[in-house]
C-alpha cells in the first residue's frame, strides 16, 4: 500500500513504540467500516485500538433486557453488507452485535484490532508529521493518520443526587446491566425515562414485585411498527439480493422525508408525531390523571422522540408506580421524593442515558503547539464535516460533532464520512504531503452555517442531550442525509491545506 516518505531518521523505530500508517480508535460501526474501507482500497498498514474484550461498540455494551434498534434492521446495516437474515424489522441487540462480530471476522479485521487498549491521549508531533497514542497501561504507538471511532453514546450518565453512595442495595445502569441480580420478586426504582428506559422497563415490570419508575421528563412515545420477518421474505432476500437492496432503498426513502418535519416545517411534526403520540397514550392509558403526567410539556421533536409498543401499556399494571416528584434525596433503602414520601427499594437502576456532548472524554487530544481540543471545545464542540478541526491535522472523528440524526441511519452518515477519510489521505499522498489540515475560514464557515440552520429546527427550545451546558447544539445535524453526503464529495477536498513540511508555518502545497 501506498504510504507517505519519512527521512532515515524519523522512520527509525524507536524502541518499545510501534508505528502505523493509521491508528482507529474504537470498534464498533465506526472503526469497523473504517477497517473494513482500508482494505478495500489495499492499505493495510492500520490497527484498531479497542478498550475492551471484543468489538461491538455501543451494542457489545448495552445487553440490558428488551434492547433493540429504533432504526429499521436493513438500514441499520452496511451498505457493502446487507444481512438477509434479520430476524425483525427491528433487531434486537444480540443480532446487531452479532453482526458487528461477523462483518469483522469476514473482512479480516480482528488481527488488526488489539483488545484492552484504551487510549490516554494522542499528542501530535509537528516536527514529525506523527501522532503519539499512549494507552493507559503505558504503552506507546506512532501513527501518520489518527482516526476516532467512539460515537456519541459511549460513557454512561450518572445523575448527581444526594446521598447515592449510602443505598445499600443493589445498582446498576442499563449499560452496564447487571445480568447476574436476580430481579424477581424484587422492588426495583428506574432513574430516568429516555430511549433505554423505554425498552427494559416493559421487559422487567412482569419480574419484579414492584417497580417504581422516577420520571423527570416526559417523553413523546410513538408505536414502533415491528414484526419477525417471515420466512419466505428472508430466503427472497437472500437468493434476490435486489430485493433486499430495493426494500432498503424504500426505507431510506421513507425515512429520509421525516426530515422535514425536523429541520423545515415544524407544523409536520405535530401532525405527523404529535397526534399519533396522542392516539396511542389514549388507547393505552385510560386514566386521564396519568395520562397528564405522561404528556410532555415541550414541543415535540425537541427532545428524542421514541418508539414503543409496551412502555405506556406497562405504566398501567398495578406493580407499576410512576414517580414525577424530584427526588430529594437517595437513602439507604430507597428513594426519598420532595414531597416528603420514602420509596423503599431493593434495587436501582439507572437509566440516565450517555455524555453525548463531552465527544472523545476521558481521552486527550493535543494538536500543534500543545493545544488540546477540550480548550478548543471551551464554548461547544464543533468540527468541519463533524470530521476536522483546524490545529490538529490528520485527524479525523467518525460520528464526531453534528453528526446525529433524529430521522435516519446513523450508518449511512458513517460511510460518508469514511469515503471522505480515505480521499484525504490519498490526496495527501498525492499531494506529497506529509500533514494535511482544515482551513480556519472553511471551519468557520461550516460550523456558523449548521448552527444557524439549527436555530429553524424542533430540537432548539429545551433542554436535551443534544445540547451542552453552554445551550450548543453539538450532536445533531441539521439537514438531509443526502445533503450532508453531497458536502463530502471530493469537491470538499478544497478545504484543506496539504503540508510537505508541517514545520513551515502553514504553507500549503
Amino acid at each position: 500500500p501506498e504510504s507517505f516518505s519519512m527521512t532515515q531518521a524519523e522512520s527509525r523505530p524507536r524502541a518499545g513504540i510501534t508505528h502505523h500508517e493509521l491508528v482507529i480508535v474504537g470498534s464498533g460501526f465506526s472503526g469497523i467500516g473504517m477497517g473494513v474501507a482500508l482494505r478495500k482500497a489495499g492499505r493495510h498498514d492500520f490497527i484498531i485500538l479497542e478498550k475492551a474484550a471484543d468489538v461491538g461498540g455501543t451494542w457489545r455494551e448495552n445487553h440490558y433486557p428488551g434492547a433493540a434498534c429504533d432504526v429499521p434492521s436493513n438500514m441499520y446495516s452496511y451498505s457493502f453488507e446487507p444481512n438477509p437474515n434479520w430476524s425483525r424489522v427491528f433487531a434486537p441487540q444480540a443480532e446487531i452485535y452479532q453482526y458487528l462480530k461477523h462483518c469483522a471476522e469476514k473482512y479480516g479485521l480482528l488481527p488488526s484490532i488489539r483488545f484492552g487498549c484504551e487510549v490516554a491521549h494522542a499528542h501530535y508531533h509537528a516536527d514529525l508529521a506523527l501522532w503519539t497514542v499512549t494507552l493507559r497501561g503505558g504503552q506507546v504507538l506512532q501513527a501518520r493518520f489518527l482516526v476516532t471511532a467512539t460515537g456519541q453514546l459511549s460513557r454512561p450518565v450518572y445523575p448527581k443526587l444526594e446521598g447515592m453512595a449510602h443505598f445499600k442495595g443493589h445498582v446498576h445502569h442499563s449499560a452496564d446491566w447487571d445480568h447476574r441480580y436476580d430481579l424477581t420478586g424484587k422492588r426495583v426504582a428506574v432513574i430516568g425515562t429516555g430511549a433505554s428506559a423505554i425498552q427494559f422497563v416493559p421487559a422487567i415490570a412482569g419480574q419484579v414485585s414492584q417497580l417504581s419508575v422516577f420520571q423527570r421528563s416526559a417523553a413523546y412515545i410513538l408505536p414502533r411498527p415491528d414484526g419477525p420477518y417471515a420466512g419466505w421474505r428472508k430466503a427472497m432476500f437472500k437468493h434476490l439480493p435486489w430485493t433486499m437492496a430495493l426494500h432498503r432503498a424504500r426505507i431510506y426513502a421513507q425515512y429520509e422525508g421525516r426530515a422535514l418535519a425536523f429541520i423545515r416545517i415544524k407544523a409536520l411534526m405535530a401532525l405527523a408525531g404529535g397526534l399519533p403520540f396522542k392516539k396511542l397514550l389514549h388507547r393505552q392509558v385510560p386514566d386521564a390523571g396519568l395520562r397528564a403526567r405522561l404528556t410532555p410539556d415541550y414541543p415535540i421533536g425537541c427532545k428524542r422522540i421514541l418508539l414503543s409498543n409496551e412502555y405506556l401499556a406497562t405504566m398501567v399494571k398495578p406493580n407499576v408506580n410512576l414517580v414525577t416528584q424530584g427526588i430529594r434525596r437517595i437513602t439507604a433503602d430507597g428513594i426519598e421524593t420532595t414531597d416528603g414520601q420514602h420509596h423503599a427499594v431493593d434495587a436501582i437502576i439507572y437509566g440516565t442515558g450517555f455524555a453525548a456532548t463531552e465527544f472523545l472524554a476521558p481521552m486527550t487530544i493535543t494538536g500543534r503547539e500543545g493545544r488540546e481540543l477540550n480548550d478548543v471545545w471551551r464554548q461547544g464542540a464543533q468540527a468541519y464535516l463533524g470530521m476536522t478541526v483546524p490545529g490538529f491535522p490528520n485527524f479525523f472523528m467518525l460520528y464526531g460533532p453534528n453528526t446525529n440524526l433524529g430521522h435516519n441511519s446513523i450508518i449511512y452518515m458513517l460511510e460518508s464520512q469514511i469515503a471522505h477519510v480515505l480521499r484525504c489521505m490519498k490526496a495527501a499522498h498525492q499531494a506529497g504531503a506529509s500533514a494535511m489540515e482544515v482551513d480556519e475560514t472553511r471551519y468557520a464557515r461550516f460550523n456558523g452555517t449548521v448552527q444557524k440552520r439549527l436555530t429553524a429546527t424542533v430540537w432548539q427550545g429545551c433542554k436535551s442531550w443534544y445540547v451542552d451546558a453552554n445551550g450548543h447544539n453539538s450532536t445533531n445535524w441539521p439537514g438531509f442525509t443526502f445533503g450532508y453526503r453531497w458536502l463530502t464529495r471530493p469537491a470538499s477536498l478544497k478545504a484543506y491545506h496539504f503540508m510537505s513540511n508541517p514545520i513551515a508555518s502553514g504553507n500549503s502545497k
